[in-house]
């Protein structure tokens, strides 16, 4: 059976094995000159920090003034809708990814706060989206990385396929890194067919009533007020699940509200109730335990244990800082 695969363009199927070597030499000549660049361009000297859209650049502390800026490459370089993976540079737009995976049928939810977002960036800050409740933690979507170390080499983790679990798990290790421990050069996700049918619900009931009713919504915001849910699936399940709600006070609505970006900050689920009264724009997401504030939340205190392994293992892969200087991911 011939396979499909597209990308800068779309390359027909071969079923041979010269076949298949001569698309891998084609995609590695698009390919390494971008990251090769890239590379030499983060050196392996003086504080360097890794640009994107800037759309997430408040979300922990902020960069060092006096780095140098460097953009990741970008492009959307293999998509194999059959195998459901896709191979981008990680400066590619978020934006661009979607609209290219949509033409297959296909999507990764990162759902950042803007599609102007890089793909490097919100992986960089760990922004799972809002729908984090029905699609688990955005790490859970990154397949292999490539990233240039703090001595300017790029590093290979990861497989397209299978994970590598020997030693540390790098591609999980920089999600949510903020750059501080490596910079994304390139990256394959896996994919996911797109929801035949997708509704958003709004009302002012309960959040916590709707959320024990329903079953594997995608999304419940939460603003202290008003609940907006998303719920995804065979339009059959969409509308069975939407009339379970009804009785609360839920009814279609155009869309969900917009997701603050600055600051964020990690609660039990549970402990979401004490939010009401507590002040501040924010916007929770019930079922998860993620809140998004409109201010910074600054550096929040960790165990000293946790603190001291994170310490530990910036001093290894970037003992002299100089990889975004002034950020902290712990």
């Amino acid at each position: 059976m011939s396979s499909q695969r597209s990308g800068a363009g779309v390359l027909a199927g071969h079923d041979s094995s010269a076949g298949d070597a001569a698309v891998g030499a084609s995609l590695a000549a698009r390919i390494e000159p971008a990251v090769t660049a890239f590379a030499r361009e983060v050196g392996d000297s003086d504080p360097v920090t890794v640009v994107g859209a800037r759309t997430h650049w408040q979300v922990v502390g902020e960069a060092d003034a006096i780095a140098r800026e460097v953009r990741a490459p970008a492009g959307i370089w293999e998509h194999e809708p059959s195998e459901m993976t896709v191979r981008c540079g990680a400066g590619t737009p978020v934006a661009e990814l979607s609209a290219h995976l949509a033409c297959s049928g296909q999507m990764v939810p990162l759902d950042p706060a803007d599609d102007a977002a890089t793909v490097g960036g919100v992986l960089a800050c760990g922004f799972s989206g809002h729908r984090r409740l029905r699609y688990g933690h955005v790490r859970d979507f990154v397949l292999q990385t490539r990233h240039v170390d703090a001595s300017g080499k790029v590093v290979t983790a990861g497989g397209p396929t299978v994970k590598n679990v020997s030693g540390y798990d790098l591609p999980r290790l920089l999600v949510g890194s903020l750059g501080t421990l490596g910079f994304l050069a390139e990256v394959i996700l896996r994919t996911l067919p797109v929801p035949a049918a997708s509704q958003w619900l709004e009302g002012e009931a309960d959040p916590f009533a709707a959320f024990d009713l329903l079953y594997r919504p995608s999304s419940i915001l939460w603003d202290g007020t008003r609940t907006w849910i998303l719920l995804e699936g065979d339009p059959a399940d969409v509308a069975a699940e939407a009339a379970e709600i009804a009785p609360l006070g839920f009814s279609p609505a155009e869309g969900g509200p917009p997701v603050p970006a600055t600051g964020r900050e990690s609660m039990r689920p549970s402990d979401l109730r004490a939010l009401v009264g507590a002040g501040g724009e924010w916007l929770a997401e019930v079922g998860v335990g993620l809140v998004h504030r409109a201010e910074s939340t600054g550096a929040r205190p960790i165990a000293p244990a946790n603190a001291a392994l994170m310490s530990a293992l910036k001093e290894r892969l970037d003992p002299a800082n100089r990889l975004n200087p002034g950020r902290r991911a712990w």
